[in-house]
C-alpha cells in the first residue's frame, strides 16, 4: 500500500497540533519578535530530544522510519490526548492500515433490532459514516432519510449540509466538531479509503465550516455523549447516545439515543406515533393531535 497520504496526514496533523501549544504552556518565553503563533520546529524537537532536521522530515512527509519511543516523545511534547496518540501512531504505521471494507445492507436480523428499539431513535452506519438502516423514531426525529439521495445519507453530509439536521441540533457548532473529530479517527482507520477522500473534498467545497473545522485537525474517540435536539412539533429532547459494533457486519456500528431526562422520555414515543401526545411528567400519554 502506498503510505504517501498517510505520511502526508501525519505531517499536516502535527503542524496543527504544534501550531496550537503556546509556548508559556512548556516553559518558554516567546520574545518580543516571536512571529510563530505556537512552537517552533526546533522547540518541539528539543523537547521530544530528536534532531531539528530529522523533525522537519517528519512535518514534510518524507519517508522516513519512526519508532515507538521517538512518538511516545512527540505525544508529550504536544500534549496529545490519549485519542490524538492513538491517531498519530496509526498514521505513522508505515505497515499501512487495514481498511474495513464496505458495508452490505444490514442483516435482517439487525434491522428487526434496530426497529425493536423503538420508540429510542436508532440507526445503522458504515465505515464512512453511511446511513444504513433506522428506525421510525429516528425518522420522527431527524425526518426520513428516505426524502435524501442515496448518496445524501451520510451522518457527517447531513449535519454540515442538510439544514433540516443543522436546524434540529440546539448545540450545532459543538456538536458537529465533536462528530467530526471522531470522522477523522475513523478516517485514519481507514486511510487510503476514497470514501473517506471525496467526502471530505467534496464538503470542503461546498461548506466554509466544514473546511474550518476539519483544518483543525481535532481527533477524538467516541464517548457516551448528550445532543440535545429543538424538534418542531416536540420542543427540547435531550438524549444520551449509545454506540455498539455489529459484530456480524464489520465496520458497521449502531447508535441509539436514551432520554436524558422524564420530560424526553414521556415525548419518545410521539416520534414514533404523531397522535400521542406527551402530557407533564407523571402523566398519562393520551391520544391527540399535533
Amino acid at each position: 500500500m502506498d503510505n504517501t497520504a498517510q505520511r502526508q496526514e501525519l505531517a499536516d496533523f502535527l503542524r496543527a497540533r504544534r501550531a496550537r501549544i503556546s509556548p508559556r504552556e512548556v516553559g518558554i518565553e516567546p520574545g518580543p519578535r516571536r512571529r510563530t503563533p505556537g512552537l517552533r520546529r526546533e522547540e518541539v524537537a528539543q523537547l521530544s530530544g530528536v534532531s531539528v532536521t530529522w523533525y522537519t522530515w517528519l512535518e514534510q512527509a518524507r519517508d522516513i522510519t519512526v519508532s515507538r519511543q521517538v512518538l511516545d516523545s512527540l505525544a508529550r511534547a504536544l500534549r496529545l490526548t490519549t485519542a490524538e496518540k492513538q491517531y498519530m501512531y496509526t498514521l505513522a504505521d508505515t505497515q499501512g492500515v487495514v481498511r474495513q471494507e464496505p458495508a452490505d445492507a444490514p442483516s435482517a436480523e439487525l434491522q428487526r433490532l434496530v426497529d425493536a428499539l423503538n420508540p429510542y431513535p436508532t440507526y445503522l452506519i458504515g465505515p464512512s459514516w453511511d446511513l444504513l438502516a433506522w428506525n421510525a423514531a429516528e425518522a420522527g426525529l431527524i425526518g426520513d432519510p428516505a426524502r435524501l439521495p442515496g448518496h445524501e445519507r451520510n451522518i457527517i453530509r447531513m449535519v454540515f449540509t442538510d439544514l433540516k439536521t443543522r436546524g434540529l441540533l440546539v448545540d450545532w457548532r459543538a456538536q458537529a466538531s465533536g462528530l467530526l473529530a471522531q470522522f477523522r479517527a475513523d478516517a485514519a482507520r481507514n486511510l487510503g479509503d476514497p470514501r473517506f477522500e471525496q467526502l471530505s473534498n467534496e464538503l470542503s467545497a461546498v461548506s466554509d465550516d466544514f473546511r474550518q473545522l476539519w483544518d483543525e485537525h481535532r481527533v477524538a474517540d467516541f464517548g457516551s455523549a448528550r445532543w440535545e435536539f429543538d424538534h418542531p412539533r416536540l420542543g427540547r429532547l435531550a438524549v444520551d447516545y449509545v454506540r455498539l459494533a455489529a459484530l456480524q457486519s464489520p465496520g458497521v456500528k449502531m447508535f441509539t439515543c436514551l432520554p436524558a431526562d422524564p420530560e424526553t422520555e414521556a415525548k419518545l414515543p410521539a416520534l414514533v406515533d404523531p397522535a400521542r401526545v406527551a402530557e407533564p411528567t407523571g402523566a398519562k400519554v393520551v391520544a391527540g393531535a399535533f
